[in-house]
């Protein structure tokens, strides 16, 4: 009985120091640490509230190069161009209050998050690997590597998906009650210098979007 009692006490011993541990407050060193983690990964908060940014620009783009079909011909290019300087502002404008919340917030999220479930020791072994000069040259490499992987899948999947948007688009024309999209003649059938009416509205189709910056 008496040994019983003794791991009984030994046990809430231990849960009561585990305790203990996980609420007491992170060392200097740790938020040191942390602060460098997040120092290291300040780019990727950068880029990730450019990419939120533009998510809607690219979104609302698109949507305008489909309403530009219905604009008459002679206004379309105006039209377009004028959406184009509009979305780009949206851009420049939302960038920079993301970025400022992004790097405001990363603390409170990441870092605490880092705090609980990481020791020093981790925090340490972190830290020299995002600081190594291996993961800055995998991370220089990446966006060049998706750029490049992306345009091979886009390439590669459109003949399966395209007729499969055609499709889509046209029930939706149906549903909506709108008109089948004017055919579009073929390049050197107009008038001498006639552009064709559908290229500013391919233009506008084009995401407002920048790369971010490396």
């Amino acid at each position: 009985m008496r040994i019983l009692i003794a791991a009984a006490l030994l046990a809430g011993a231990a849960l009561s120091h585990a305790q203990t541990t996980a609420n007491a407050p992170a060392s200097a060193a740790k938020k040191d640490l942390v602060a460098k983690v997040l120092q290291l990964q300040q780019a990727g908060f950068e880029n990730l509230a450019r990419s939120l940014a533009e998510r809607p620009a690219a979104q609302m783009m698109q949507a305008a190069g489909a309403a530009l079909q219905q604009v008459p011909a002679d206004k379309r290019e105006a039209a377009a161009k004028s959406i184009d300087a509009d979305i780009r502002k949206y851009v420049e404008d939302a960038v920079p209050v993301l970025r400022e919340r992004a790097l405001k917030l990363a603390p409170t999220v990441y870092g605490s998050a880092l705090e609980e479930k990481f020791s020093e020791d981790e925090l340490r072994q972190l830290v020299a690997w995002l600081d190594s000069p291996v993961n800055r040259k995998f991370q220089q490499t990446m966006p060049e590597l998706q750029q490049n992987f992306t345009q091979k899948l886009v390439a590669d999947a459109s003949p399966l998906l395209d007729p499969k948007i055609q499709a889509l688009q046209a029930r939706l024309r149906t549903t909506l009650g709108l008109p089948a999209p004017a055919a579009v003649a073929p390049a050197g059938s107009g008038p001498a210098g006639a552009r064709p009416s559908a290229a500013p509205a391919a233009r506008a189709s084009a995401p407002a979007a920048r790369p971010a910056a490396k």
